[in-house]
């Protein structure tokens, strides 16, 4: 059975950092995205691995203070997130496809969708 099992969030202040974990079971994932979704906004992808795990991609939005890493042996995706705003208040979701993707994972290509785990800043 595959699964995405996601942790590391919390409630910080604006300055602070944070890890997100992705944990798969069932299967080895190469075309994964971290996506969020705050209250009455649409689900937004910011951080993805492609191209066979050697490709990064990155929101604007949060370029230079998100990384997207990936441990193979642990089969666990992390997104690092340093110098956290009250606007990257959201649930973190990590999402992921089967087989390779050649650009980053979209949310209409997902096949498997974890349960999400809430981020929570405070200015």
């Amino acid at each position: 059975q595959v699964q995405l099992v996601e942790s590391g969030g919390g409630s910080v202040q604006a300055g602070g950092s944070l890890r997100l974990s992705c944990a798969a079971s069932g299967y080895s994932f190469n075309c994964i995205t971290w996506f969020r979704q705050a209250p009455g906004k649409e689900r937004e992808g910011v951080a993805g691995i492609y191209d066979g795990g050697g490709r990064t991609y990155y929101a604007d939005s949060v370029k230079g203070r998100f990384t997207i890493s990936q441990d193979n042996a642990k089969n666990t995706v992390y997104l690092h997130i340093n110098s956290l705003k009250p606007e990257d208040t959201a649930m973190y979701y990590c999402a992921a496809k089967l087989g390779d993707c050649w650009r980053w994972l979209q949310s209409k290509f997902v096949d498997y969708w974890g349960q999400g785990t809430q981020v929570t800043v405070s200015s």
